[in-house]
């Protein structure tokens, strides 16, 4: 009599989009979607969907302007789909997380590290407020210590060095 294996379900990843409508900084997609599904694993997430989008600093402007009433650029924007009046018809979608390129140019610069690295901290500080943290508020600084500890821990976890980088 043949013994029936019993054979676990690998867990699928949550599907990670990455728009890119700039032209300053060509994105090793592969790398940036292995560091975000990295992201996840480590936030306790994996399979949770995201999508990214990569722009220029016009291009972060604009929707700064168009969804959040403030007419200039950023670093980066992050928009939940699971907050709000309709945040549980999909639970497994995060939200999206838009990065502009140009600033995160001018403050890797700043502060000596290559630009994907700085692009990757945006991305990571987009995640982690769709994950429910937060650096505003009455509670703005025990929040922003909170945040910050958590953003420092994964990015060494990914990269191997803390960055000293202040958004």
């Amino acid at each position: 009599m043949k013994k029936k294996i019993k054979t676990k379900k690998m867990q699928k990843a949550g599907s990670i989009q990455i728009a890119s409508n700039q032209k300053r900084v060509k994105l090793d997609r592969a790398g940036l979607r292995r560091d975000v599904r990295k992201i996840l694993e480590l936030l306790g997430a994996p399979k949770q969907e995201l999508s990214l989008m990569i722009v220029d600093d016009e291009g972060i402007r604009t929707i700064n302007r168009d969804y959040l009433r403030r007419d200039r650029p950023t670093n980066v924007i992050a928009f939940s789909l699971t907050e709000g009046d309709f945040g549980d018809v999909n639970p497994g979608v995060l939200g999206d997380v838009v990065v502009s390129v140009e600033t995160a140019a001018m403050e890797a610069r700043a502060a000596g590290i290559p630009v994907e690295d700085a692009i990757l901290y945006l991305i990571l500080h987009g995640i982690l407020h769709l994950a429910g943290y937060d650096h505003e508020g009455p509670k703005g600084i025990a929040r922003a210590r909170i945040m910050s500890a958590v953003q420092q821990a994964v990015f060494f976890e990914i990269r191997g060095y803390r960055l000293d980088f202040r958004l």
